[in-house]
């Protein structure tokens, strides 16, 4: 089964008029950093058929970003680190210019040629950025004749460099904004069905307005990770010492009752996999979801339970993905994740699945367990990813819309 596409209401490249302009592309360049190199580069060549596309059309590139969560000018959040990653990936020189605004920068820019890439400094060094000031707008927006945004990870943000410049400058989605919006769109509203989403994680509380709206859309919903004890602990379950949040049983339960109401099916364990503390290695065993002992904590799914899971994915169509079964990170307790998405992967690759997942925590169990590859869609967003699941509006993605 091929992954179906539509056009979606956004501005493309492909309406852009690049020749010889300077274009503003908003990039998301917050990778990991190891020993001053870039860990995992998977953010810069998601934006690399962009950025080829706009100088191989004559453009100028004048490449925005920001990189952690720098207070003003800090040196451990420079870009210029990043620059030897974004040249071998893109294959050509890149420029650097240690602003974002200012006169280095306006002459660095009016320096370039067409297919010329430049990367300005860390867009967060201003404070203007996240309070998306208009005046720093107006000084971001003076170095170009167009903007394009690729960044969908960042694009939940009202910042100037994400939502800002739209206002300003003729504005484009570049091809990863456009394929992530495509296809989580596709996904959400017209998928083949059945569709079935798995939720894990630690906090229902983080996760409420998510589960409410995929209740609206799925036709399963597998719960797990922590946030699966607190659904049991709603059905009288014992829970011994796990991570549970006692305040949310009364919300838990009443998602259970929608579900009914609305014919969803809901899955929870019925096996889970306890020790009496979270280290790696730790005793542990494989119980009912009856016989939890008091001193017990839930940290995995058990076998039973897996394979429940796994007949939900052999009999859906469409998957969307967001958060682990378990505690993946400390081994025995990463069994069931690894083992899902080995299943979930296998599925992709027949092409019986459309798979689609996102979210930090996911995107690490997914590339642990060698699956990440073989996902129709992996998203490298965070924060963006469980909004747009969540039903709400991205102000990066709204100004790019077609009025």
């Amino acid at each position: 089964m091929s992954r179906q596409h539509f056009k979606t209401a956004l501005r493309s490249l492909d309406e852009a008029e690049l020749d010889n302009k300077h274009v503003l592309v908003r990039v998301d360049l917050n990778v990991p950093i190891e020993d001053g190199k870039v860990a995992d580069a998977t953010r810069i060549e998601r934006s690399v058929p962009t950025i080829r596309e706009i100088a191989d059309r004559g453009g100028k590139v004048v490449l925005l970003s920001h990189f952690g969560r720098p207070k003003g000018p800090d040196t451990k959040n420079s870009l210029r680190p990043l620059v030897p990653a974004i040249a071998a990936a893109l294959g050509r020189p890149v420029g650097f210019v240690p602003d974002c605004i200012g006169k280095e920068a306006r002459t660095a820019v009016d320096a370039m040629r067409r297919g010329d890439v430049l990367c300005l400094e860390n867009t967060r060094f201003d404070d203007g950025e996240e309070r998306n000031d208009p005046q720093f707008v107006a000084q971001l927006a003076a170095l170009g004749d167009v903007f394009v945004n690729d960044a969908f990870s960042a694009s939940h943000r009202a910042h100037a460099s994400v939502e800002g410049l739209g206002h300003r400058l003729p504005a484009y989605a570049g091809r990863a904004m456009q394929e992530e919006v495509e296809t989580l769109t596709n996904v959400l509203e017209s998928p083949t069905r059945p569709l079935a989403a798995i939720v894990g994680g630690a906090k229902i509380s983080t996760k409420l307005e998510l589960l409410g709206n995929l209740l609206e859309k799925v036709d399963v919903l597998v719960i797990g990770g922590a946030m699966a004890n607190t659904f049991l602990a709603a059905l009288g379950k014992p829970i011994g010492k796990s991570l549970c949040e006692h305040d949310r049983l009364a919300q838990a339960r009443n998602i259970l009752e929608r579900a009914r109401a609305g014919r969803r099916e809901i899955v929870l364990p019925v096996d889970v996999v306890t020790a009496e503390k979270l280290e790696r290695g730790a005793p542990s065993r494989t119980v009912s979801v009856e016989g939890v002992a008091p001193s017990d904590m839930i940290l995995d799914i058990g076998r039973r339970s897996i394979e429940h899971v796994c007949s939900v994915l052999a009999r859906a169509k469409t998957l969307v993905w967001n958060g682990p079964l378990g505690a993946f990170e400390t081994e025995p307790f990463d069994i069931g994740t690894i083992e899902v998405a080995e299943a979930a992967a296998e599925l992709s690759s027949a092409g019986d699945l459309v798979s689609v997942a996102g979210g930090g925590d996911t995107v690490s169990a997914l590339h642990a367990a060698g699956a990440a590859e073989r996902f129709t869609y992996v998203s490298t967003a965070g924060g963006a990813f469980l909004e747009w699941l969540e039903g709400r509006r991205l102000p990066g993605v709204e100004i790019l819309k077609v009025q």
